[in-house]
């Protein structure tokens, strides 16, 4: 049995991301964020839905997305009618 060693990244190299609690869908987040930023700005933004995080409650939804693209996501929510309830760089603070 051959062992295989996991690589990891250095802290410098990881994205730095924020996290979001919204009361809304994850497909009715991807269609908000692609209608207003289009195509590479999704995937600049670099959105993902959050699975497992045990945080909210029924009906709402965790994200996460780069930093440097919060504010048009953040943008692209209101204008949907969509209320960011709590942005936090971590999951554990998101929770609390």
């Amino acid at each position: 049995m051959v062992k295989v060693k996991k690589l990891k990244l250095r802290p410098s190299a990881r994205d730095k991301r924020r996290y979001f609690l919204v009361r809304a869908t994850n497909a009715k987040i991807e269609a908000v964020i692609l209608e207003y930023v289009g195509i590479l700005g999704f995937a600049k933004s670099a959105y993902l839905e959050v699975r497992g995080s045990g945080v909210g409650g029924r009906g709402y939804s965790v994200g996460s997305c780069l930093t440097k693209s919060l504010d048009e996501v953040r943008a692209a929510l209101a204008l949907a009618g969509i209320r960011i309830e709590k942005v936090s760089g971590t999951l554990r603070s998101l929770g609390n």
